[in-house]
């Protein structure tokens, strides 16, 4: 990497927040190009009329980000319209693609507005609360240079288990064995592979970490055999949140060790989520954090070897000060005659008793010596979390590599495991954000991502589970997930079976492809899904597209994201090859040339478009990944005189990571020339 690729400028006092690898030596002064205030906290930069800006990872809108203001503050709200300006996760990297290119990342783990031509159509502004940051100026030539540049700079991406790229299904929640034993029983019986079924608060005693509830599960360790032995894997949540309780004794270790966050008085933070009243773990005291992660050993000696940690932001429902406040008044008011100021008044004071800016500024860490208020800290919480994990993991299961995901996240966290879009909905604008978020995801170095499929909240319909199915094939995590009353979702309920069934066995098809050009990424810095934009520079049109994706080097996807809708219009940047998948075996090849193009899509159907001289790879589906036999490769495509592919395959576990090993396979002559299928025999 050139030297003067990355620069950085230190502001202030920044806190450590460990999301870099690299050591970049400070510079003097600010940078020549952007204006950054007298007093530090406002860095702005004049976008020129025809300037792209890429990145914020986890976000609303679409892949260009011009035109809104974004906040990085990890926030708990499941209602993603378009209008929201934080999610779950905090990811404060920009690029700007423009006359100059180059991406700025504001290291600074207190909430950020980023104002992307909002307020003043021509300004990039960055606004922070105190001048306490590192700002790296990122250049390259391309805006994909600068994102291997940044990702270089933060660190090699987590690869999950080799099965975690197999269909996963959760439910809040499957609440029993037999309702578990049901869902398999639901997908195995109808042809439909799966490899992971999810446990959700319900399984825990009382929704007690590291409990499960022995009515409930009985013998649950054999449980976990039983189901392991017909390779599924059951992958339990894990939340914050640490219930209040004698007796209990992962609350007593904490309470007597002096492991939970504090308020300003230096007694336990109290809160509550799930359990009622509770207390965080300080994740940002190494001993806490090591404390909390060598409790998973709890649920990994029973032969668990995945997790998903969840409300991590950390999501608070009430304290008991903010409890207090909103009651006292509900009590003011009995018998009152309430205008609409004051009806409104009240309705903010209860809908304002979550995630409220007093409780979060009433939380203290101590960060290994140092007090320190959560508003300083907050975006590191689910990053601080996730991180004590995976470092127990290589202590506790040093031969498994264990499969790891969380809804909040702070750039860095990339490295110790995956995240998932958070608590969506059933709407077709979520199926579009589900695309849309995938490169922009991967700009930040999370690679291992995905959307619920089908939506958590609220009731799909058939139609919308198709056509995410249809997207939902292509993700690395492939999870469909559904909140607690909302219709049943899992794929054998609907009436098509043998159109989800027939699409469900395409990604276990694809998955040669899928995993190996994801590993490429990880080893490479690269991204598994690419804007258009960033692959076809000059074209204006493909720049424009922000509804079809690059995945990998060998496809492009366009996704039906409208309902009642015949199919799209597609942009082929390219002359390529369109393949009509109906199943891993019905499929047809066309030729079509560069330029806009209609394809009728029906919901049964998934279009994938080879570029020329390429080719998209496929094995023989079976019900689970342990039993695909990745010998027996086919390919689709016209591949160019010294084509090859490079097929990674897990080899074992080293140290809690991956092995990988990699076969190069050449073109060895055609089989199917109507199909454009070949053979290609291992270098």
């Amino acid at each position: 990497m050139n030297d003067q690729s990355i620069k950085k400028f230190r502001f202030g006092s920044p806190f450590e927040t460990k999301s870099t690898v690299k050591s970049i030596p400070e510079e003097k002064g600010s940078p020549s190009f952007v204006d950054i205030t007298a007093d530090g906290k406002t860095i702005s930069y004049r976008l020129g009329k025809n300037d792209k800006v890429y990145g914020m990872g986890e976000a609303v809108r679409g892949i260009n980000k011009r035109g809104w203001i974004y906040e990085t503050y990890c926030s708990d709200d499941p209602m993603h319209t378009e209008t929201k300006r934080s999610l779950y996760g905090a990811h404060p990297f920009v690029i700007v693609d423009g006359e100059s290119v180059f991406g700025i990342f504001v290291d600074y783990p207190e909430r950020i507005v980023f104002d992307i031509g909002y307020s003043n159509v021509d300004m990039l502004s960055v606004t922070v609360g105190m001048p306490d940051y590192d700002l790296y100026v990122i250049t390259g030539e391309t805006p994909l240079d600068v994102v291997r540049r940044f990702r270089e700079l933060i660190g090699k991406s987590y690869i999950p288990p080799f099965w975690a790229f197999g269909f996963q299904q959760s439910r809040w929640s499957y609440a029993t064995s037999s309702s578990v034993r049901a869902v398999i029983d639901g997908y195995r019986k109808n042809g439909f592979p799966l490899d992971a079924v999810y446990l959700d608060i319900d399984y825990m005693e009382d929704f007690k970490d590291f409990t499960v509830n022995s009515d409930r599960f009985p013998d649950f360790e054999r449980f976990v055999s039983e189901v392991g032995k017909e390779n599924i894997h059951l992958v339990p949540i894990i939340d914050a949140g640490v219930k209040i309780e004698e007796g209990y004794d992962i609350y007593e270790q904490g309470r007597d060790n002096g492991y939970f966050c504090k308020d300003k008085y230096g007694n336990d933070f109290v809160a509550a989520v799930w359990p009622g009243k509770v207390c965080f773990p300080d994740f940002l005291n190494s001993r806490a954090a090591e404390w909390f992660g060598m409790n998973y050993k709890r649920l990994t000696d029973a032969g668990i070897d995945g997790f998903w940690n969840d409300m991590n932001e950390p999501a608070i429902f009430y304290s008991q000060a903010g409890l207090d406040n909103a009651i006292d008044k509900i009590a003011s008011l009995k018998g009152k005659n309430l205008g609409i100021y004051d009806f409104f008044n009240l309705k903010d004071t209860v809908q304002g008793l979550s995630n409220s800016a007093s409780d979060y500024s009433a939380i203290y860490h101590n960060a290994d010596g140092e007090r320190v208020c959560h508003d300083r800290v907050h975006n590191l919480y689910g990053y601080a979390m996730t991180k004590s994990a995976s470092d127990a993991f290589r202590r506790i299961a040093p031969d498994k590599n264990i499969l790891m995901f969380s809804r909040a996240s702070y750039i860095g966290m990339h490295r110790f495991s995956g995240i998932w879009m958070g608590d969506n909905q059933s709407w077709w604008s979520h199926l579009k954000l589900n695309l849309q978020m995938l490169p922009s995801l991967n700009m930040c170095g999370f690679l291992y991502t995905g959307a619920d499929m089908v939506g958590f909240g609220d009731n799909c319909t058939e139609e919308l589970a198709l056509r995410w199915l249809a997207l939902g094939i292509f993700n690395p995590l492939m999870r469909n997930h559904a909140a607690i009353g909302t219709r049943d979702q899992e794929f054998y309920q609907f009436k098509d079976r043998e159109a989800f069934r027939s699409l469900l066995r395409l990604r276990y098809a694809l998955i040669p492809y899928l995993y190996s050009e994801f590993i490429r990424a990880a080893e490479e810095n690269d991204m598994m899904f690419k804007p258009l934009a960033f692959e076809f520079r000059g074209d204006r049109f493909a720049e424009a597209v922000e509804d079809q994706l690059m995945v990998g080097s060998n496809i492009m996807i366009a996704p039906v994201y409208e309902p009642n809708a015949l199919g799209r219009s597609v942009y082929i940047p390219e002359d390529m090859l369109a393949v009509r998948f109906r199943s891993e075996d019905d499929f047809t090849v066309s030729e079509v040339s560069q330029g806009h193009r209609f394809f009728e899509i029906p919901g049964n159907e998934v279009l994938v478009f080879i570029r020329k001289g390429r080719a998209l790879p496929l094995v023989r589906s079976a019900d689970c990944t342990k039993k695909l036999d990745l010998s027996t490769l086919y390919f689709i495509g016209e591949p160019s005189d010294g084509f090859t592919f490079t097929l990674c395959t897990e080899q074992g576990v080293r140290g809690g990571e991956s092995v990988i090993a990699k076969t190069v396979f050449t073109f060895s002559g055609q089989t199917d020339p109507e199909k454009k299928i070949f053979r290609a025999a291992k270098q």
